[in-house]
């Protein structure tokens, strides 16, 4: 699965994936969806890729980050003090690679919906929006189920089990991970949060949407093949 942006995005499964899984034929109908997002869009709505990234740490490290030299590797001590942590929920624009963020001290069903409202905030409301998401209970929650009902511009496409690569936001979790969280430290949660908005608003300023070409028919071809060589079970 390619990383930057400049550079086509193509799918990948995970060798610890369950091959019993990857038999469904719910995973044939959410791939050819979710792909079908990514390749042709529809008209006059946005496609969002959204899921939470849970546990971020408010690291304090007893000894800054030596940073990377000639003959000589990156030094991050491992010896440091816990702040708390915040959960990041996080929207990706996939036609414009851009992110609506929103740091929560929870992960619960109620900050998915202060989320899911944020959202809602942030896009015109002449757009229908279409939302790619796991199968996290928050996600299925019933107040969350009655939110979207409630509202028809909202679609919500399931990504099938142990598919968390078809979520493009995944990427961008890749991308904010080792900058501005793995590498940091910090004295509070709040400083934390801020690094996070900091990196979102640079990021923005310069998004560029990933560039998805893997269509369902081949994504579906390497399944197969991969059940095969497995498990030797034709399908």
């Amino acid at each position: 699965m390619a990383i930057a942006s400049d550079r086509p995005l193509r799918s990948s499964l995970i060798d610890s994936v369950p091959v019993s899984s990857l038999l469904t034929p719910s995973l044939w109908g959410k791939v050819r969806d979710i792909g079908g997002l990514y390749l042709n869009p529809p008209d006059k709505a946005l496609v969002l890729c959204v899921d939470e990234k849970t546990q971020v740490q408010a690291l304090n490290r007893t000894q800054p980050v030596l940073p990377l030299g000639l003959g000589y590797v990156e030094g991050v001590t491992h010896d440091y003090i816990r702040h708390g942590t915040t959960t990041l929920f996080a929207a990706l624009n996939v036609a414009t690679g851009a992110i609506i963020s929103q740091c929560r001290r929870r992960h619960r069903h109620q900050e998915f919906l202060a989320f899911l409202r944020h959202i809602d905030d942030s896009v015109s409301g002449d757009l229908a929006i279409h939302l790619i998401v796991d199968n996290y209970a928050t996600h299925k929650h019933p107040k969350v189920r009655t939110w979207l009902a409630l509202r028809p511009r909202y679609h919500v496409h399931y990504t099938p089990t142990y598919a968390s690569w078809l979520n493009q936001v995944e990427l961008w979790f890749r991308r904010i991970s080792q900058p501005a969280i793995r590498r940091g430290s910090f004295r509070s949660v709040k400083e934390l949060i801020g690094k996070i908005d900091h990196f979102v608003q640079t990021y923005n300023a310069k998004a560029r949407p990933f560039r998805w070409t893997a269509r369902a028919d081949s994504i579906l071809g390497k399944v197969q093949r991969l059940c095969e060589r497995i498990s030797g079970t034709q399908h």
